[in-house]
């Protein structure tokens, strides 16, 4: 769901960058004002006016691009886990055999420990902390691909 969300975004980002012009080829943007008046006396044409439509949407859209930059980054651990065997034993947002990713994002804070400490986890496998069923080892994985997998996870923090 995040992901479809993120890419959507990512999307419209790159459609309103690519629709921005060049101020020396005659393009006018006009300030709220002048572009109120020139709406009024009709001296603004329909063109003109989608153009500063799009700035100011793309201006909008400035504070959501960095928080979906910075979702992007969380997207090829989602991606790792998604083709992994992870999903047999964990769920985002319920416990199945082991706990939800929720469950894990609330427990542990979102720092460079918890993430190497999880990629740990991932590799190794371990027991005991959520339980008496052991998590199967992982040992082929990467280190940071473990990594990436651990911070998509504590990204899901409520």
């Amino acid at each position: 769901m995040k992901v479809k969300y993120l890419l959507t975004i990512l999307s419209s980002c790159a459609i309103l960058a690519s629709c921005g012009g060049n101020e020396s080829e005659g393009e006018q943007y006009y300030d709220s004002e002048q572009r109120e008046a020139a709406a009024e006396d009709g001296t603004e044409s329909p063109v003109e006016q989608t153009k500063v439509g799009a700035d100011a949407a793309a201006n909008d859209m400035t504070d959501n691009s960095q928080a979906a930059t910075e979702e992007a980054n969380f997207d090829k651990g989602a991606k790792l886990i998604a083709m992994s065997d992870c999903l047999s034993c964990h769920n985002e947002e319920q416990k199945v055999v082991g706990p939800a990713y929720v469950e894990v994002a609330d427990k542990y804070a979102f720092n460079d420990k918890n993430v190497d400490y999880l990629a740990g986890k991932i590799i190794e496998g371990g027991a005991g902390v959520w339980g008496q069923v052991p998590m199967t080892p992982h040992p082929d994985l990467s280190r940071e691909d473990a990594r990436e997998m651990a911070k998509y996870i504590l990204s899901l923090h409520k």
